[in-house]
């Protein structure tokens, strides 16, 4: 949803342009705050489903700037114009030319937004009843808290013991929540340094 929207932005001739640019940016600075959006979110009927934890933060409007920037930087306005002698469209020319060129900055918004939903658990904690639909975060986060209520409530040798399994479960939560994103890095990570560069300055 993000890199659409930033396909559409970079167009020098999309109608409205300014404006639109004004819309994403206003949410950036101002946010509407926890209770409105859980009361959109609950007249949307969304709550307690898989689709919470995407469709309400699936646009980042600083994902949208990256992108549009790098369309701006790296898509030359020439290639634009032979597509259009070749009778190509602006559809056509962003799902056969303009997506092939911007792996860069696809798979830096992909590493962003992987890390972002895999880390996170405060919408699941707000949004979400279920124990079935709980993400691995909060499952983690659960474990942590048993095991330290445990360790505070024995005393003794018992008490040590419990602290110690508290530190092993601890550091295996760790070693389960990051090696995921550990794994994923190396395939992007000959694109990111490149993809944020490109993305980020102007000129």
């Amino acid at each position: 949803m993000n890199i659409p929207a930033a396909y559409a932005l970079s167009r020098k001739k999309m109608y409205g342009r300014k404006l639109f640019h004004i819309f994403y940016l206003i949410p950036m600075f101002f946010s509407g705050g926890l209770i409105p959006t859980y009361l959109v979110v609950k007249d949307f009927s969304l709550l307690d489903t898989v689709w919470v934890m995407f469709v309400p933060f699936a646009v980042v409007t600083y994902y949208i700037i990256v992108a549009r920037t790098f369309f701006d930087n790296s898509i030359p306005e020439d290639l634009w114009e032979a597509a259009q002698l070749d009778g190509c469209g602006y559809i056509g020319f962003f799902f056969r030319i303009t997506l092939p060129l911007s792996k860069a900055i696809l798979s830096v918004i992909a590493l962003w937004t992987a890390v972002g939903q895999w880390n996170a658990y405060f919408n699941a904690l707000i949004y979400l009843r279920e124990p079935n639909l709980q993400p691995l975060q909060i499952v983690l986060r659960n474990i942590l808290i048993v095991n330290k209520n445990m360790g505070n409530m024995l005393t003794g040798m018992a008490g040590q013991e419990a602290k110690s399994l508290a530190d092993l479960i601890k550091y295996a939560v760790i070693v389960v929540s990051s090696a995921p994103i550990m794994c994923m890095y190396p395939f992007v990570q000959k694109y990111f340094n490149q993809g944020v560069m490109l993305g980020s300055l102007k000129g």
